[in-house]
């Protein structure tokens, strides 16, 4: 059974920093593509960041609105991804999801339950 578990949220002021964590079991994270998402209040949800598998080169991608700022790592001895987001805003408050997509699929097969990161200003 494959399961994918953030944490790392919090309430934090601008211009703090959090480390999101997704423990993934279940599955081999360097045949998956794994992206982090996030959803604000009345909003459509939206990509922040993504690692891909080591069969689409272990890349990684970010949205426009972090670059510069959240760097995504993979730990595979812990079957971890991490998202480092320094300088928060409080337009980067959300519910943070990780989600897992194999690496010849188009669609995320599995998501956490989402961890909730508040910036105050």
């Amino acid at each position: 059974q494959v399961q994918l578990v953030e944490s790392g949220g919090g309430l934090v002021q601008t211009g703090d920093s959090l480390r999101l964590s997704c423990a993934a079991s279940g599955l081999t994270l360097n045949s998956y593509d794994i992206t982090w998402f996030r959803q604000a209040p009345g909003k459509e949800r939206e990509f922040v960041a993504t690692y891909r598998s080591v069969f689409r080169g272990s890349s990684v991608d970010y949205a426009s609105s972090v670059k510069g700022r959240f760097t995504i790592s993979r730990d595979n001895a812990k079957n971890t991804v991490y998202l480092q987001m320094d300088s928060l805003k409080p337009e980067d408050s959300a519910v943070y999801y990780c989600a897992a997509r194999f690496w010849s699929r188009s669609v995320y097969d599995y998501w956490g339950q989402g961890t909730q990161v508040t910036v105050s200003s």
